[in-house]
């Protein structure tokens, strides 16, 4: 099922400023909030879709790769942000100070607007996955190994007694309008809600190590240079019971093809004929990006002319089929002749069918480059 538009789901258009769709995002995110709707899965679901969309369109790198790429731009990760998979958990945690006090006593509370712990989330890691291009003609799973921060083995946890656990501390100030109650960060604990009770050796004053790990990641068909795919809880984790992995952010790198050369989704290849195979036509066998074929040229051909084998070149990675490959034919010309190949072409020079007719022999090069689009 094809997801929805995210610019649809929060009603505005791809002109909208980053003002409307905050407004927009929180005036949607306060009618399906569940404190509003309990035990309403249609309610909760649109919740969800309305955070992950904002979690994109809020951000501007995001929000340039989704209006290029469309929702192929997140594809390669595990759920997770940017690409489905939204959870509660998420949601609240980093979009939470945007209602400001919508919900009592901050957004996020279930249950007639008590407070939520707020769930710390690990640090994302960025890795750099370098593609050839058969392999983004065709998509490819790629392992990789990562060093992370995970929880030690044996580390255990207590509340907080700075914040009994809450995450936050409260705090009152006297205004001119009255006594007025906020609440920060809990100091101690970092908005977790716990500590550390005891930890094994070689563990950090936090309770974590550091760890190598496989990662498998599923990189679609059609990516370019430069996006960054993610997979969700493959980052660092964060000290806590209750903590959440950061994310595994993959950036592409395209290795340069020896031959091939890409622009866009088509793929250009430069073939090299003799002069003799220029005259009398020929036929080759060609590698492109999806495997061999075999073209036929035809005896006149001249250098300059450009063949097109229709959806050959590279997939799109928003599915609009697959560019084309174009292969440029080059006619060598021979550096050094024998005596009699030198006298051949000395009474060929006067010959009237060895003078160049372009009217006649080929099409221009305007025609050539019309003829490919259409």
């Amino acid at each position: 099922m094809a997801k929805q538009d995210y610019y649809e789901i929060l009603g505005i258009s791809k002109s909208a400023t980053q003002a409307e769709i905050k407004k927009a995002y929180r005036k949607m995110a306060i009618k399906y909030h569940p404190d509003k709707n309990p035990d309403n899965a249609e309610a909760e679901e649109k919740f969800k879709l309305a955070a992950e969309a904002y979690e994109v369109l809020s951000d501007e790198n995001k929000k340039a790769r989704y209006d290029q790429y469309g929702h192929a731009a997140f594809e390669g990760g595990h759920g997770g942000f940017g690409g489905g998979g939204m959870n509660m958990d998420d949601i609240f945690s980093q979009f939470g100070d945007i209602f400001g006090g919508a919900f009592g006593g901050g957004f996020g509370g279930f249950g007639g607007g008590g407070q939520r712990q707020a769930r710390v989330k690990g640090s994302n890691m960025r890795i750099r996955v370098k593609l050839t291009l058969e392999e983004i003609a065709k998509g490819v799973e790629k392992k990789v190994k990562v060093r992370r921060k995970v929880q030690a083995e044996g580390v255990s946890y207590k509340t907080c007694t700075t914040c009994n656990g809450s995450g936050q501390q409260m705090r009152v100030t006297n205004t001119i309008l009255g006594r007025m109650q906020t609440a920060t960060t809990c100091s101690a604990c970092h908005g977790a809600g716990e500590i550390i009770d005891s930890k094994p050796n070689g563990a950090d004053a936090q309770g974590m190590v550091s760890k190598e790990e496989t990662v498998s990641i599923q990189i679609p068909a059609g990516v370019t240079e430069g996006v960054q795919l993610k997979v969700a809880g493959k980052g660092n984790e964060a000290p806590g019971k209750n903590s959440i992995s950061g994310d595994l952010l993959v950036l592409i790198e395209e290795i340069p093809h020896d031959k091939l050369k890409r622009e866009g989704t088509n793929v250009h290849y430069d073939l090299y004929i003799n002069f003799s195979e220029a005259v009398l036509g020929t036929s080759k066998e060609i590698e492109t990006v999806t495997g061999k074929v075999k073209i036929k040229i035809d005896g006149g051909t001249q250098s300059g002319k450009i063949l097109r084998l229709k959806g050959k070149g590279l997939p799109s990675i928003e599915h609009y089929g697959n560019g084309d490959f174009l292969i440029h034919i080059n006619v060598w010309t021979p550096q050094e002749l024998t005596k009699e190949q030198r006298k051949f072409f000395e009474e060929m020079q006067a010959d009237e069918n060895f003078s160049p007719n372009p009217q006649k022999s080929d099409k221009s090069f305007f025609d050539k480059v019309k003829d490919m689009f259409s």
